[in-house]
């Protein structure tokens, strides 16, 4: 059921509030426009969460850009954490998972037209990503994991909820995982609660919706997990996870901070399943890796290894291991979808604001002003026709998409 994997430590919560006194003055800085947000000219989306640990943001960031690298030219900006370097680095075919991170790295081997960035100061990455020569014509950026980093405004704040930790009963860390109260909800034009059970019934939604408590102004979407066939991390096969055997057992290997929903989801194919659990982002080391051989070897046959797209990107290149372990471990691509038959209207919301704030939209209407100065230059002295400047006073607000 929802929120079943919140754990509080209640004798924390005296931290929690101290952590929470300090967050939130951050949040009056900013809403007081003591400390400044910034608006850019091309189309910001923000894709974030306020909890600690994995929501879904790579796979909703990679649903965006399904979405729109058709038809614009998209990059995405991260932080790149846990890579091990510093500043503003965009990837190339010669950037590797610790250039960058493993998660921007993921998505750069995934698309290769896409413009993939790192940088921990946001609003530099995003004066390179549309000054600089290789990327000027950039025509949306999608902030991955930016929810909190309010110097920048973006168009669209897109916030991720957890089905399994939804915020509305978590607690301040450290005695729950929120990184700020669950009142920060109210930034965000868009929520969606993530990693739901395919077979929520509807009144489950119904109660949901009523839980969040958005404001109009807000739309709240429900999407769950999508699972494409298995890709070997070795070589180049494929097999369907209609194809696992009753018989077979699975050694499922997770890095990420969820893995519940996708044990779950895996249930159904396979019941012979060992989990082998690690932490968000972890770095395999020779003692994963023994742990990893002796624990396969001693897995009755038929066996199999299954592990994440974001994990493989840590072990494609570790060494030491089995060359059973290499032959037999496969990678799960996951996407995610939009249920209650909404995604339409979804990609409709993305689109129309990308749209509407492209360069080309906005160097249309600059055009536009400027025949009709020249058609009526008495008018346009008394009644000057003004674009909107994102770096106006009123910019200090947060700007809300009105649906």
């Amino acid at each position: 059921m929802e929120g079943d994997f919140i754990k509080i430590n209640e004798w924390l919560l005296p931290f929690s509030w101290l952590y929470g006194l300090g967050v939130g003055i951050r949040n009056t800085l900013f809403d007081l426009g003591i400390l400044k947000s910034r608006s850019f000219d091309v189309p910001v989306i923000s894709v974030g969460n306020i909890t600690v640990g994995g929501s879904g943001k790579t796979p909703h960031v990679e649903y965006l850009i399904r979405l729109l690298h058709n038809k614009y030219r998209v990059a995405v900006l991260s932080r790149g954490y846990k890579r091990k370097t510093k500043g503003y680095i965009l990837a190339d075919e010669n950037s590797t998972m610790s250039d960058i991170g493993d998660e921007p790295y993921q998505m750069h081997t995934k698309f290769k037209n896409v413009s993939i960035a790192v940088d921990r100061n946001r609003c530099n990455g995003i004066e390179r990503l549309t000054n600089d020569e290789p990327t000027k014509d950039t025509d949306v950026i999608l902030l991955d994991d930016a929810y909190q980093h309010r110097y920048v405004k973006p168009g669209i704040n897109i916030l991720l909820v957890d089905y399994h930790r939804l915020i509305i009963y978590d607690k301040l860390l450290p005695a729950g995982r929120l990184r700020e109260s669950k009142e920060g909800k109210t930034r965000a034009d868009i929520v969606i609660v993530t990693k739901c059970p395919k077979d929520l019934k509807p009144m489950s939604f119904r109660v949901l919706s009523r839980a969040m408590d958005l404001f109009p102004y807000q739309q709240l979407y429900f999407t769950c997990l999508k699972y494409g066939d298995l890709h070997a991390l070795f070589n180049n096969s494929k097999r369907s996870l209609t194809d696992i055997k009753p018989n077979e057992h699975i050694l499922l290997i997770t890095g990420i901070a969820s893995p519940e929903q996708m044990l779950e989801d895996l249930n159904p194919y396979c019941k012979n399943i060992t989990p082998m659990k690690f932490r968000d982002h972890h770095q395999f080391n020779m003692d994963d890796v023994e742990k990893i051989n002796s624990t396969f070897a001693m897995m009755q046959t038929p066996r199999l290894i299954i592990t994440t797209e974001k994990d493989a990107t840590r072990l494609e290149n570790i060494e030491g291991l089995s060359e059973e372990v290499k032959n037999s471990i496969y990678t799960l691509p996951v996407e995610v979808q939009v249920m209650l038959d909404q995604q339409e209207k979804f990609d409709e919301v993305i689109l129309s604001y990308v749209q509407k704030n492209s360069k080309n939209s906005t160097l249309t209407k600059e055009k536009n002003r400027k025949i009709q100065e020249a058609k009526n230059p008495s008018d346009s002295k008394e009644k000057p026709i003004r674009l909107p400047d994102n770096n106006d006073s009123q910019a200090s607000k947060p700007m809300k998409i009105r649906f």
